[in-house]
């Protein structure tokens, strides 16, 4: 009966040079399979980190537009709250210019000086949202801040394509348009 040492390390201290040789470059088929789980194991964990990054990525990208539509309709739902608020104040300026025309007394006085201190506040209180009115009467006509809702004869030229009158109050937030000015532009000859 022969016995055939089938072990690598063992067949290296065989006689035959040639056969030692042999047996140094091959590794058993065991370690082989070892050797290439572990590359495939690698490869696998490899792919799963690079999946995990994009997956971190596309999270924060998103995140980041979320972040941008919520600061969009949070400025959309201000604006339309102010454009309500702009109604008051056009209100009490008409309430003001009324009480020009009326007959003079220390109640109209009064009341006027009252109504006018309460649009004062209001107004400041709109600066605080950085809204702020836009400079119309006696300025170039400028359709980009201004609506022109009709036109007046003046004998100045002069005063030819500038805002004479305003109907209505415009306003900004920062520097963006929150509504035009209604005005009434002249118009020389």
């Amino acid at each position: 009966m022969r016995v055939v040492d089938r072990r690598w390390w063992a067949r290296a201290e065989s006689t035959d040079a040639d056969a030692a040789e042999e047996s140094r470059e091959r590794k058993p088929t065991v370690v082989e399979e070892l050797e290439q789980r572990l590359a495939e194991a690698h490869e696998q964990v490899q792919a799963i980190l690079a999946e995990h990054r994009r997956a971190a990525d596309e999270f924060e990208q998103v995140k980041i537009r979320i972040r941008r539509d919520t600061a969009r309709e949070v400025e959309r739902g201000r604006r339309s709250v102010l454009v309500e608020m702009l109604e008051v104040a056009d209100n009490l300026d008409r309430a003001i210019d009324a009480m020009h025309g009326t007959q003079s007394g220390d109640a109209s006085e009064t009341l006027q000086r009252g109504v006018e201190l309460v649009r004062d506040q209001f107004l400041a209180k709109l600066e605080t949202f950085d809204v702020h009115r836009v400079p119309a009467l006696g300025e170039p006509f400028d359709p980009l801040l201004h609506e022109a809702i009709s036109t007046a004869p003046v004998t100045n030229p002069a005063q030819h394509g500038v805002v004479i009158a305003i109907a209505k109050q415009g306003y900004t937030i920062g520097d963006e348009l929150l509504r035009p000015a209604s005005v009434v532009v002249g118009n020389h000859g």
